[in-house]
């Protein structure tokens, strides 16, 4: 017999059924908790709160685990690349030589925006963040598709056909985002060009002077991708599957999820490590009166980049990027400032006693914003490298609800604290 929570509320006792995971996490089901008794459960933040039961991603913060579909986040960054991982994500197993085929095929074929979207563009301000027109565009994109706008689960075949213009279009976006922002002439992709090439070329080359693609540069973008495809319900993923919910179409879905991934406190962070960097450098510091201000409280210094609020050992993601980023800096030959800066701080992370016991390691967005500064990405791009990364792991979970035959739409309870009865004063009356 499966364990029971027992639970006293007013004198009477109430059986609550519990959940056990495949990894052996432990959850009570609370789902029917209002109906026999009445409460409901306070969790702000959902940091003790389950919103579902999912099989794409695993994570285990405790050891430093990350496995898509059960395989550990450091074989795939060794042996795979994002557009396979992609697959493995969305349909749940690794694609074969014919699928993977068919998969990038599709993804080559859907990489093209219609023109007239050109017109949309044209519509935001020279300097409008990229952010902001990457969640209007992915809206906008699926208007010019009449089946997408009436499109319901199970009633079209066509879903492989739009999670590959999802995933595809949104680097054409991203990379059309950015042109706009600076004012530059758009350039299109390539058919020849692979996934992340094709994004680099998109967002670099000129009108007649393609952009040179080192493979060093593809290799350690294609590897940003991929660590960032999916990371169990965070913020923007969670916001996914509740416009989802509501029957919402898959562009419409994951355009929420970026709105949600721009903030700050998420997708923001690896922006917030360059910013913090600048700031040291402004300040003629070497890092190393910022470490001494970041142990003082008082100091109003935060170490940016460093800890998670998963992970109470070391981000698996971030050794595995650490690699890629030491490869990148010797490559390149890059002589900046903000990266001596940078080594100087992660070297305190890792022996400064004051952060070992906090255990406040350098994360992904540490070394994931100093490889995009190397690679020559500009920083309000940063948070649109995450977005196009994170998309399969988006669709993943929008297709874990709508096959779902007892989904229902996501709507969370509140406790009221606002005014009891009141009534309605006159103007004339008020005082």
């Amino acid at each position: 017999m499966s364990n029971q929570a027992k639970l006293e509320l007013d004198g009477k006792t109430y059986t609550l059924p519990t959940l056990t995971g495949s990894e052996n996490e432990k959850a009570v089901d609370v789902s029917a908790l209002r109906a026999s008794t009445g409460y409901i459960t306070i969790d702000d933040g959902y940091g003790n709160t389950g919103s579902c039961v999912s099989n794409v991603t695993f994570i285990d913060g405790d050891q430093g685990i990350l496995r898509y579909r059960g395989i550990p986040i450091e074989e795939l960054a060794e042996k795979s690349n994002f557009v396979e991982t992609a697959h493995l994500i969305i349909y749940g197993e690794l694609p074969n030589r014919a699928q993977l085929k068919k998969f990038s095929d599709l993804l080559t074929d859907n990489q093209y925006l219609h023109e007239d979207m050109k017109f949309h563009f044209e519509g935001f301000p020279t300097g409008a963040h990229p952010m902001a027109i990457l969640s209007a565009m992915i809206n906008a994109s699926s208007c010019f598709d009449e089946d997408l706008m009436r499109w319901q689960w199970g009633k079209n075949k066509q879903f492989d056909v739009y999670v590959a213009r999802l995933i595809s279009q949104v680097r054409t976006i991203a990379a059309y985002s950015y042109r706009k922002s600076k004012g530059l002439p758009l350039i299109y992709p390539k058919q020849s060009y692979k996934y992340t090439e094709n994004f680099l070329h998109m967002l670099f080359s000129m009108p007649y002077e393609d952009f040179v693609l080192k493979p060093e540069v593809v290799k350690a973008l294609d590897l940003i991708f991929l660590l960032h495809a999916d990371h169990e319900q965070n913020c923007s993923t969670s916001t996914v599957r509740m416009v989802a919910s509501s029957q919402a179409n898959l562009f419409a879905s994951c355009a929420a999820g970026v709105c949600a991934l721009w903030g700050p406190l998420h997708g923001g962070a690896n922006q917030a490590v360059i910013e913090m960097l600048q700031q040291i450098h402004r300040e003629g510091d070497d890092g190393s009166k910022f470490i001494t201000a970041a142990k003082d409280k008082n100091s109003g210094k935060k170490l940016m980049g460093f800890g998670h609020r998963v992970y109470k050992n070391y981000d698996p993601r971030a050794k595995i990027i650490k690699k890629a980023c030491d490869e990148v800096l010797s490559k390149l030959h890059i002589d900046d400032p903000l990266l001596d800066i940078a080594k100087k701080l992660e070297e305190a992370a890792l022996k400064d006693s004051y952060f070992v016991e906090r255990k406040l390691y350098p994360n992904v967005d540490f070394y994931s914003g100093i490889i995009m500064r190397a690679i020559g990405i500009p920083v309000e791009m940063f948070t649109v490298i995450f977005a196009i990364g994170r998309m399969p792991g988006w669709i993943a979970n929008y297709k874990e609800i709508m096959e779902e035959p007892k989904s229902r739409i996501y709507r969370p309870r509140q406790i009221y604290t606002g005014r009891t009865l009141n009534h309605y004063v006159p103007v004339a009356e008020r005082k």
